[in-house]
This record gives structure tokens, sequence and C-alpha cells, in this order.
């Protein structure tokens, strides 16, 4: 009897363990919500906010420094990353990676560089490593309009195309932002479809570079951040749209609007009315288009909240 309690007793311990390790397996994803830090040098650190990335996310930088550094600059895939300064007791800089939608997997290194006040020399380097993301696919029948555009069409669309590449190739060299990024709609956080791919009567689409929001017809849209407006007109795929310049080659997108609210240049602020939830251009209902272009790199736009919410 004694031998048997003994046996049960020694059972139930290593099921209990087995459990409690199971049970930090399982937390792992949710322990490692940002990725240990980096010494770049005595008292400046690097830090991620995420050891991993996908295609289509959104990573913040932060370096922090005990003495102010007069410099900092930095690279990743083969563009310039823009920093800027938070204010507080040390010196401390931030920074977006967006990793495109298309971008291969793969490990990238991610590159520093800066100088103290008193001229000496600070390197960092980390690796981010990208992993493919899961996108829906969908298979659609429609009219042969929607897949057959006519040269006239085709030709413009492509115009258009060239040039937001062109808009989102800039960067504006200071922040233009103040504070936590929102949703364009009231009441709503969370949207679908970002990165879907639709084949549309066998004939495969590009990737869904923005979160669609379903809402009715004249549903306020709102800039989710201060900004410079620098598109506001009719484009053929996405209708009536809105593009914010946030500095720092942050971009947010505003498409299929039934109206617009403001013109280029206008200066916005966090808020502002932009125009209203339409069924512009190539759509088949009403609903708000709202994509996020980081150095070029077109991301998940609730990611930016998420990272530069409201605080």
């Amino acid at each position: 009897m004694r031998i048997e309690i003994y046996l049960r007793r020694a059972a139930a311990r290593f099921f209990r363990k087995i459990a409690g390790v199971c049970a930090l397996f399982l937390a792992l994803p949710l322990l490692a919500l940002a990725a240990p830090a980096i010494q770049c040098a005595p008292g400046v650190e690097l830090r991620l906010s995420a050891p991993l990335s996908t295609q289509g996310s959104l990573l913040l930088v932060e370096v922090r420094s005990a003495k102010p550094l007069a410099e900092l600059q930095g690279e990743w895939g083969g563009r310039a990353v823009s920093f800027w300064r938070e204010d507080g007791p040390r010196d401390l800089r931030r920074a977006l990676l967006g990793v495109d939608l298309e971008k291969p997997a793969g490990a990238y290194a991610l590159t520093l560089t800066a100088q103290t006040q008193r001229g000496a020399a600070v390197s960092c380097r980390a690796l981010v490593r990208v992993r493919a993301g899961r996108f829906a696919t969908e298979r659609l029948t429609v009219q042969k309009q929607f897949v057959e555009p006519s040269p006239e069409e085709l030709q413009r669309a492509q115009e258009e195309r060239q040039r937001l590449r062109e808009i989102f190739d800039q960067v504006t060299p200071e922040r233009l932002w103040r504070g936590g990024f929102r949703v364009p709609l009231d009441g709503v956080a969370t949207g679908g479809n970002f990165g879907r791919r639709r084949i549309l009567n066998g004939h495969p689409g590009s990737p869904h570079s923005g979160v669609d929001f379903p809402a009715a017809a004249g549903t306020p849209v709102h800039a989710a951040q201060r900004g410079r407006v620098v598109l506001a007109e009719p484009l053929f795929f996405s209708g009536n749209t809105v593009v914010v310049d946030h500095g720092l080659g942050i971009y947010t997108f505003y498409g299929h609007l039934e109206s617009l609210a403001v013109k280029a240049g206008d200066v916005v602020e966090a808020g502002a009315l932009l125009g209203q939830v339409g069924a512009t251009g190539r759509v088949t209902g009403p609903h708000l288009h709202w994509g996020l272009t980081v150095s070029r790199a077109r991301v998940d736009a609730l990611q930016i909240v998420k990272l530069l919410g409201k605080k």
C-alpha cells in the first residue's frame, strides 16, 4: 500500500512538472514581446520591440544612451532609418522599421553608427529575422471590367502607381506627428483583409496592402495623426483618395472616400476630418481602405496604433 501511494505521488509530481514545462513553452510568445537589449557601447543600448518579424509588420527601434549622442544614423534593407528624439532625462531615440508585405523571408542586418558629443565613435549591429506572413487567398468570379481594364484605364492606373511611388520615396526629415496614432473611424478598433490576395476570374492580383473597415457611406474619416496632405484627388483603383505625410518616411493612405474635405498642402491635426466613407474607385460596396507606408514598405496600419498608440 505504501509503495502504491508513493508511486501515485511520484507520478503526480512528474505530471505537474511536465504541465509546468508545457505552460512555460506555450507562454514563450507572450514572454518574448521584446528582444533582449544589445550593448552598443558603455551606456548605449539598442532594443527592438520584438525578436522576430513577419511580412507586413512593424518594429519599434529604441536607442538609449546615458550621455547625449551628437549623431545617430541607421541603415536597414538598403534604406536609411529615420530616428526621432523622445523627451526625458536620458538620450532616447526611436525609429520604425517597416517590413514590406512582399519582403523575402530571411535575416537582415540593422546597423547603427553614432558619435558622442566628445567625438567617440559608437557602432551597433542586430539581425532582424523576417518570417513569411500567413495571408488569405480568395477566388472570385466578377464582371469582366474588374479584371480587364481598357488600355486608357490601364495607362492611367500605371501613371498613378508611379506617382504614388514617387510620393512615398520622399522622406520629410522632421517628425510632423505628435503623440499616438489612432484608427481613422470613431469607435472602431479592428479591420481586415490586410495581405489578402484575390484571384479574379483566374487572374491573381497584387496582395491587399491596406486594412479594410466596412462602414456606412458618409461615415466621417479622420486623420490618424498630425501631418501634411500630399494627395487629395480621385484615383483609378482607390477612388477619392487622401495621402498624409507624417514625416520621417511615414505616410497614411485613405481610399474609396465618398467626398474629400481637404486638399494637397493642408496641414491637418490628429482627428481632423479628411472625408467620408464611400464606394468610389474599383469596389463593390462602401468601406474605408486604410494603408500605411514606412520607408516605402507596405505594412499593416493597425500596428502603428499598437506601437505608437495613445499614451
